[in-house]
């Protein structure tokens, strides 16, 4: 069942929840991506039977929840995540991110701080996307004000990238500077993945100060990673970090 959580800028936000033992399970969605994506189905599902506790949202402007995309940030979107975790959970919370979901996993993270975290794990993480993946001729189209429009291989619309957006989101670059975070964290990413490099995992490992890093290639995965064997590694990295915290 959805639930909402109004917010004080006056967005209301789709939510589900089930509850059970902790460490809570919050899974943060790729652009355009919302909670009924077959990651998130199967994550809630699993953490249902398994007894654990897991929330799903939608970002503003996504799914379920109100508000236009286009005027969608990273930042608006963290606090998003922020303020459902304050209101919903107690306690740690083990964060999954999927591809910009990935990103925002870790904005959330530095907010949180390491006594809320009992670990994150990435899905074809994407940091840094609005610098590595548009070239100089969409960035100067980004900077001007006008929207950049790219081809969408998961749906039949053009997938739009808004100036707002970008603009925000190199404000929030973390590649080219140590990551102060010092908790468990699992990668998992496709070598195959057309939309980000696999080499962004690994300067992501390099960049994070934790010690405690596994980063899992898949040769022949792609950027969604839904497979069946796909979601079979996401639900024992998920249940790895929830037996040690």
């Amino acid at each position: 069942m959805t639930d909402f959580l109004d917010l004080p800028d006056g967005h209301r936000i789709a939510y589900r929840l089930t509850r059970g033992t902790g460490p809570a399970i919050v899974f943060l969605p790729g652009y355009m991506s919302d909670m009924a994506g077959s990651k998130a189905s199967a994550l809630f599902d699993w953490a249902r039977e398994q007894g654990r506790t897991c929330l799903l949202f939608d970002y503003s402007g996504c799914g379920e929840s109100g508000g236009d995309l286009a005027e969608g940030t990273l930042s608006r979107w963290r606090d998003e995540a922020l303020a459902l975790i304050e209101a919903k959970l107690d306690g740690p919370v083990l964060l999954v991110g999927s591809s910009m979901g990935g990103w925002l996993m870790l904005l959330v993270a530095l907010k949180l701080g390491k006594d809320r975290l009992a670990g994150l794990v990435g899905i074809a993480a994407a940091p840094d996307f609005s610098d590595w993946g548009y070239d100089d001729a969409q960035k100067a189209q980004l900077r001007r004000g006008e929207t950049v429009l790219e081809d969408n291989p998961y749906g039949p619309d053009p997938t739009p990238t808004y100036p707002g957006f970008w603009s925000d989101a190199q404000s929030h670059l973390l590649l080219d500077a140590p990551i102060p975070l010092d908790c468990p964290v699992t990668l998992l990413q496709g070598q195959a993945d057309a939309d980000v490099p696999w080499q962004t995992s690994l300067r992501l490992v390099e960049r994070l100060t934790t010690p405690d890093v596994l980063l899992l290639l898949s040769k022949s995965g792609d950027h969604r990673l839904s497979s069946g064997q796909d979601i079979a590694r996401l639900l024992a990295a998920v249940e790895g970090h929830l037996t040690r915290a």
